[in-house]
């Protein structure tokens, strides 16, 4: 029983109060199925907070519940694999009767164990009955190379061995993770990597119904759901599943990255971490779409290793290092609302480069490559959201001789003065949003780049500190 609920009143606490009251014994399968149907007539999301997968994913996870399947998640790194594997649990019964005091969650109408079995033909209809939550019906285990039967299985316990107890007597075991989730849903993460010595164990045990330990079987017929998860490149190279086991997968689900800016940006708005240290954050959205578009232009480029892929949580760093960059600013010159600018962006190299593997280039390309991208990403907003015509006027205040000095320490009410003194810049910056100095500040150094990075005015850079002037 889960420590963090409390089982309601009520509930049967014999074996014969349990029968009076109609409960039905069913598999982990039937109960998931049914649930899950419960939730798709609703039309209520399977899982929560997984923004994306709606028309890609999750369809397909819900036929596989439907069809009573064993799953596995083929998918890179950062894909919610884990997220979806461990949301199953809510779609369980939120609380399931076992003999009292059994350490594999023994049906009281169908004991697995042992002891359970003993104890039901002592007691009949008066062996105690427990309740235990659906939080607390989920196993899960990182596969490693060093994983073992002991883990997963159980091994013979030398205490109960000392008490007396035979070797070969079932009651000397401590089970594993597998037995101690029966009647549960059962996760394998990373699964390529478990041995397949270790595989066959597995199989055995939720194939066959038994298992050797020690050189003596034990016949346990266990009710799991099993559920993986893999990287298709380590499915084929760095490891492999048994053909048997795999087999055992009714249904393979491919998982993606998000597959538009927009749905990046959901994803990242929901994930991100906030700075709570007394300032506002407001974050423009060409500057959240500025983040987002970094992710998809290293998922397209040549550079970045795919096969180990672009994580979303490489965005989310990025937007929460960029939020962070805006608050110490602020922190630093005393305002009130920090706003990240194209400045802050030099923050995210540190955030991006350990979070991609380069191919085949040295560690002395890393930030280069990196800030090509964010380049070629802010490029791509400002065409979107701006564009060169509209802001082609502004070239007219630099060609007698203007130039605007940006950079991550400078207070926002000093750049925000260039719109309200350069009238091509204000229309410029209209329809970016805000009215606030930090917001303005932002939105020009922002058109002020997308100028540059067409080619039409020059960029003196040193450390954080720009000037933009005339290309004549």
């Amino acid at each position: 029983m889960s420590l963090d609920h409390h089982v309601p009143l009520g509930l049967p606490t014999t074996l014969g109060a349990l029968r009076d009251s109609g409960w039905q014994s069913r598999s982990v399968a039937a109960e998931l199925r049914h649930n899950a149907a419960a939730r798709i007539a609703a039309r209520q999301p399977l899982v929560e907070g997984v923004v994306g997968y709606e028309e890609t994913v999750l369809p397909q996870l819900e036929r596989a519940l439907l069809a009573g399947h064993d799953v596995i998640f083929l998918g890179e790194r950062g894909q919610a694999k884990t997220r979806i594997i461990r949301s199953l649990v809510e779609l369980l019964d939120e609380w399931m009767p076992v003999v009292e005091g059994s350490e594999i969650n023994d049906d009281p109408y169908h004991p697995v164990s042992r002891a359970a079995r003993q104890l039901l033909a002592e007691c009949g209809d008066a062996t105690p009955i427990s309740w235990v939550h659906r939080s607390a019906r989920f196993g899960e285990k990182l596969a490693t190379p060093d994983t073992t039967i002991a883990d997963l299985i159980g091994e013979v316990d030398p205490i109960k061995v000392a008490e007396g107890r035979y070797l070969a007597d079932e009651l000397t075991i401590h089970y594993g993770l597998v037995p101690r989730t029966n009647r549960g849903i059962f996760a394998l993460n990373e699964l390529p990597d478990l041995s397949e010595r270790i595989q066959v164990g597995l199989l055995n045990i939720l194939e066959e119904r038994d298992v050797q330990i020690r050189g003596y079987k034990v016949h346990l017929p266990l009710d799991v759901m099993l559920v993986a998860s893999a990287n298709p490149e380590d499915y084929t190279n760095r490891g492999r599943i048994i053909t048997p086991l795999k087999d055992r997968f009714g249904s393979q689900i491919r998982t993606h990255y998000p597959v538009d800016v927009e749905t990046e940006m959901a994803v990242i708005e929901q994930e991100a971490d906030r700075p709570d240290v007394g300032v506002e954050v407001i974050v423009p959205e060409f500057m959240a779409r500025i983040v987002a578009q970094l992710s998809h232009l290293a998922r397209q480029s040549p550079n970045i290793s795919q096969r180990s892929g672009v994580s979303v949580r490489l965005s989310v760093a990025n937007r929460e290092v960029l939020e962070a960059a805006a608050v110490r600013r602020s922190l630093r010159l005393g305002e009130p609302v920090a706003v990240p600018r194209i400045s802050d962006l030099a923050s995210l190299v540190a955030s991006t480069a350990g979070k991609v593997e380069l191919e085949a280039l040295d560690d002395s390309d890393e930030r280069s490559i990196v800030e090509r991208l964010l380049k070629a990403a802010t490029l791509l907003v400002f065409r979107e959201t701006v564009g060169l015509e509209k802001a082609l006027p502004v070239l007219e205040a630099f060609n007698t001789g203007r130039v605007a000095h940006v950079g991550d320490d400078l207070p926002a009410a000093e750049q925000a003065q260039l719109a309200r003194t350069q009238a091509p810049l204000a229309l410029a910056i209209d329809g970016l949003g805000g009215t606030s100095d930090a917001e303005i500040a932002s939105a020009v150094e922002f058109v002020l780049e997308g100028l540059h990075l067409s080619k039409r005015l020059n960029k003196d850079s040193s450390g954080h500190k720009s000037l933009y002037r005339t290309r004549s």
